[in-house]
């Protein structure tokens, strides 16, 4: 058995039994009398008993050391299962956590490009040229969605120089162009009070007023177009604000024949165009269709005369068919009389 000199216990203890020591010889060296060496007899007995407690103490501090050595080994055990545990959990999380910081990576890149749009959207609508062009694009695809390729034509040119958005070919051709006030829209819509919200409304019919003036003077021309012309509005919204709180300006489009669509109302407008163009068509070709069906008449009755005349022609042929089955029988029958005549009898 091996003992921790290290151990302060175990220092102490040692140091007692050298203190011990010591006193037995200064003892034995100053008082050699006959009572002493009983007393030292103790002291040894003493010293005896000191060494097996140190003995003692030892072996306790060798079982607890194994003890806890154990106890060590278990918690090291626990530590690295524990740790090994948490290292999985951690690269889970982990990957979850890349993966969710992918998507939101994802995410991100798409609300920029949707930034990007709005912006781009924001820049078309904020420059008048490009606000145009977005409404004739908007224009055209209602069109072409309604109409067949022949029944419209774009940016055509008037006798009287100007240009429109769209002519829609009827009979009488329709003008339609496309206007977008959005400036007065947009400063009625951030209006603080019930003051500038007026003003603004204001500014918006005056907007509207010669909007109307410009279509009624510059595209319904007597003779050449329809007597009416169509303003397209590419926004449900500024077309809902001008029918809810601008009556009069709408009633002035009616006296100056200029109507105001949205795109939902010019896909319905142009739907009833279809139709009536449709109509107008068949009833411009009617007489085509009337003279197409009297040639068809004859053409059967035509028909019908030479069929007639061929079946003659096949009943004639019949006939004669008859006639040479009839002459092809005599003649078989005359070969037959020859074949049974016999020539080695004389006649009778």
């Amino acid at each position: 058995m091996s003992v921790d000199w290290t151990d302060p216990l175990v220092i102490a203890l040692a140091l007692g039994v050298v203190a011990l020591l010591v006193l037995w010889r200064v003892l034995r060296a100053l008082a050699p009398l006959s009572g002493l060496d009983a007393r030292m007899s103790s002291l040894s007995d003493t010293q005896n008993q000191l060494a097996g407690g140190l003995a003692h103490v030892a072996q306790s501090q060798t079982q607890v050391i194994g003890l806890v050595e154990a106890r060590l080994a278990d918690m090291g055990r626990y530590m690295g299962d524990t740790l090994a545990g948490n290292a999985q959990t951690t690269a889970a999380s982990m990957g979850a956590l890349r993966e969710r910081l992918q998507v939101i990576d994802a995410a991100q890149a798409k609300i920029e490009a949707l930034s990007g749009n709005v912006l781009s959207l924001q820049d078309i609508l904020s420059n008048k040229q490009a606000r145009g062009a977005f409404g004739e694009v908007q224009l055209e695809a209602l069109l072409s969605d309604a109409l067949p390729p022949d029944a419209f034509s774009l940016q055509a040119t008037l006798s009287n120089g100007r240009r429109v958005d769209a002519l829609i070919h009827m009979a009488q051709p329709l003008a339609v162009d496309a206007k977008f006030p959005l400036e007065a829209y947009q400063a009625l819509t951030r209006a603080p009070d019930d003051g500038a919200r007026m003003t603004a409304r204001r500014a918006l019919a005056q907007a509207m007023r010669a909007h109307i003036k410009a279509i009624s003077e510059r595209y319904i021309l007597p003779g050449e177009t329809a007597d009416g012309a169509l303003m397209f509005l590419p926004s449900e919204a500024v077309y809902a604000e001008l029918h809810a709180n601008l009556p009069d300006v709408v009633r002035e489009g009616f006296v100056a024949k200029v109507w105001v669509v949205s795109p939902t109302t010019m896909m319905a407008t142009l739907n009833t165009l279809r139709a009536v163009m449709k109509d107008t068509r068949l009833r411009s070709e009617a007489r085509a269709v009337r003279r197409e069906v009297q040639l068809l008449v004859e053409d059967a009755e035509r028909l019908g005369a030479r069929v007639a005349k061929l079946e003659s022609h096949f009943a004639q042929v019949q006939n004669d068919l008859s006639g040479i089955r009839i002459s092809a029988d005599k003649i078989t029958r005359r070969g037959a009389r020859l074949d049974d005549f016999d020539f080695t009898r004389s006649p009778e």
